[in-house]
């Protein structure tokens, strides 16, 4: 068994019970518990059921105790009295007498600590109290003269107290920045002992913590660095909109905290419209077009970079006058009563988002980019044969390009306009992890799986091969038992946001949601089913492949009156630019199909709408296609899309439906037919068994990261 230290564990004090006071049988007053955690490697036994099945177990080393009390001076005033303990001295002293607070001789010096204070038991009303000492305090050849008070109601302790590190304590060279691409997980790690753990929920607890106030500080920096505001006073008639903090600890693609984010926002639902905004619509990104994005460079051979705006919307211009309150807890003493007035945009204004989105269109044209036209998120730099791609979503950029100058030249561009936090090879994005390799680009969420399994408590659960059974049927169940609705509809949008990049579990997700307004413990039991397969294909992901062609082809299936309820028909569709997946779609059918004819129809119309918008978008990339293949397995469907011939059986199809039937003869769309068997789309339709579940899977590129070639 090997081990090595990793970090400090800090630990804000929030009850009198404690492991030192539970261990001696004695009452004590902490404010911090600092001990060393070590990772042990578990190589000694197996890991059986009912287990985490990680192979690793934290164990408390020899620890420090810090014990923070408050004593009365001669002339009465309030100190701060710190005692250092070694476990087994405290141990060993459990049933003496003689190492009573205050009278030993080894008590460090003390120093006086504000006498304003809460009316509330273990708060400060100042803030953070700093221990600022370099290491434990050194023995004092003097008595304290003050002694430790008996009752414990009278002992009034702070929060959280954050203290300084003794240089001895630091891992690495002090005065050697850091990057973050510099950092390794050792380091992260280490760096945990300096972020708080906890998330504030109001400013109150938060300014009781270094780590939050250096981050609200680190915030209010930004607003005067980017001239955001200007101090005013208030004035009759405006509409003085609030502020809010909203604090988040930021991790990375492990789970583990690397920085305390502190934002400062709006209070925006106070806005008028007319008086305070306009025009509040800004694009985004759609996840289809990213996923264009990702399998075009993967088929070109060129890597993907991207790149995390600092308080982007700060960046922002606005046209109207807005103004705010001051920040809580952070009010200019000399001017409590006025106001801030804005002349960029912040977070939280409606406007906000749309003042970031044109400021930076406009930076980009102005660079010689030119914008989609249908992608208003998507920019291309045209550069002799060569192109750079753009594509941004909200703050977060992804861009590449064949030729890397031109990689490192709009990197330049953008730094030097705008203050970047983050900048590297594309892996983590939108809550994808993304592997690019020299064979092709690997996409998947493996981590959010993890914790999905966890929060529900599913990570020790039996795995299954397939979401659902070939011969399930989901029904009211009118008279089963009721479960919490709140819970169920968490754990329907929890895998929702997983289909991003699991098509194969999209079916069964979007089949149990139609329960969602009264659900009973049978669908929360088919929905655990899911659970139980994606803990079987827990790193299971999307793949694309430098091989693949650069063609686009489309599949559509029905389940005819598929629905036990309303016996309506579920469409199936997926599209493919070459052999890479980049959409798909399971949906009900708003109409009562009268045929599997007309059910099939249906389906290829929707596959059809979605095939226009890939062949728009792909313009954009400079691909042209003369027809798109459309495969269908029903051959009626078929000719009612060629033959323009109205009969009983066709006539009351909505019009709407006919748009396939317009474009096929345009020639825009080709349809063919496919036989049932190598129907990709009939896993979006209706449950399967096992091995054709795992055909249709591997069809659709979904692997395991072993299978990358």
């Amino acid at each position: 068994m090997s081990a090595s230290t990793s970090t400090f564990s800090f630990f804000p004090y929030t009850s009198s019970h404690f492991p030192l006071g539970l261990w001696t049988s004695r009452r004590r007053e902490a404010a911090v518990i600092a001990g060393f955690i070590i990772l042990c490697d578990r190589s000694d036994r197996a890991v059986h059921a009912g287990q985490t099945g990680s192979d690793r177990d934290l164990r408390l080393a020899k620890f420090l105790l810090m014990r923070l009390v408050q004593v009365q001076g001669e002339d009465g005033r309030i100190f701060e009295d710190k005692r250092y303990y070694d476990d087994d001295d405290e141990v060993g002293s459990a049933g003496q007498t003689g190492r009573q607070a205050g009278q030993t001789a080894g008590t460090p010096p003390v120093r006086p600590v504000q006498e304003e204070r809460s009316d509330r038991p273990g708060s400060s009303s100042s803030g953070t109290v700093d221990a600022d000492r370099d290491g434990p305090p050194k023995t004092s050849t003097s008595t304290s003269t003050g002694t430790e008070r008996g009752s414990t109601s009278d002992v009034t302790t702070p929060l959280h107290i954050q203290r300084r590190h003794p240089p001895e304590q630091i891992i690495g060279n002090i005065g050697e920045r850091t990057t973050r691409s510099k950092v390794t997980t050792h380091d992260v790690c280490a760096n945990s002992a300096f972020v708080a753990s906890f998330e504030s929920k109001d400013v109150s607890h938060a300014l009781t913590d270094e780590s939050w106030i250096n981050a609200m500080h680190e915030e209010l920096e930004n607003f005067e660095r980017n001239k955001v505001w200007t101090l005013v006073e208030t004035k009759f008639g405006h509409n003085i909109i609030g502020t809010k903090w909203v604090f988040k600890n930021k991790q990375n693609e492990d789970g583990l905290i690397v920085r305390n984010k502190a934002r400062l926002v709006a209070q925006g639902f106070t806005q008028v419209e007319g008086l305070d905004f306009d025009e509040t619509f800004a694009p985004v990104a759609r996840i289809e077009a990213i996923r264009h994005l990702l399998a075009f460079a993967a088929s070109k051979g060129f890597k993907l970079y991207q790149m995390d705006v600092k308080s982007a919307f700060l960046n922002g211009f606005i046209q109207e006058e807005v103004y705010i309150k001051q920040p809580p807890g952070f009010e200019n003493p000399d001017f409590p009563n006025h106001v801030f007035k804005l002349s960029k945009a912040f977070y939280g204004l409606k406007q906000a988002p749309r003042a970031w989105y044109d400021r930076l269109k406009n930076f980009l044209l102005a660079k010689g980019f030119t914008m989609g036209k249908f992608d208003k998120t998507l920019f291309v730099l045209k550069h002799g044969d060569n192109q750079l791609f753009v594509q941004i979503y909200v703050d977060d950029i992804i861009f590449g390009c064949s030729i890397h100058a031109l990689v490192v030249d709009f990197a330049e561009t953008m730094r030097r306009e705008f203050e970047m936090s983050m900048m590297g090879e594309l892996s983590y994005f939108l809550g994808l992890q993304i592997k690019q390799t020299p064979q092709g680009t690997f996409v998947h969420q493996t981590k959010y799986t993890k914790d999905l399994l966890r929060r529900f408590k599913m990570e020790n659960c039996k795995p299954i091969s397939t979401p659902i059974g070939s011969t399930a049927v989901l029904d009211p169940d009118e008279d089963g038992k009721a479960v919490d609705q709140k819970e169920y509809r968490s754990m329907i949008g929890s895998l929702l946001y997983l289909t991003a990049s699991r098509p194969d579990i999209q079916f069964a997700v979007c089949l149990r949601a139609r329960f969602q307004a009264s659900p009973r413990a049978s669908h929360r039991q088919a929905v655990k089913r899911i659970m139980r397969y994606l803990n079987h294909t827990l790193e299971f992901g999307i793949w694309y492949s430098t091989s693949s062609s650069i063609c686009l082809s489309g599949y559509s299936d029905a389940d005819f009156g598929g629905c036990r309820i309303d016996r309506k028909s579920t469409s199936g569709t997926c599209h493919f630019l070459g052999t890479s997946l980049i959409a798909w779609s399971s949906r009900k059918q708003s109409s009562v199909a009268q045929s599997t004819a007309e059910s099939e129809y249906v389906a290829a119309a929707s596959c059809c709408s979605q095939i226009l918008w890939l062949l728009s978008t792909l313009k954009d990339y400079g691909l042209t296609f003369e027809k798109v293949h459309l495969f269908c397995d029903n051959t009626s469907a078929i000719n009612i899309a060629k033959n323009p011939v109205q009969h009983s059986r066709t006539k009351h199809i909505d019009i709407r439906f006919h748009f396939l039937r317009d474009h096929v003869e345009k020639g825009d769309v080709e349809l063919q037919f496919l036989d049932t068997n190598l129907q990709i789309a009939d896993i979006f339709t209706k449950p399967l068994d096992s091995n054709r579940f795992a055909f249709l899977r591997g069809e659709l590129g979904i692997i395991h990261p072993f299978g990358m070639v």
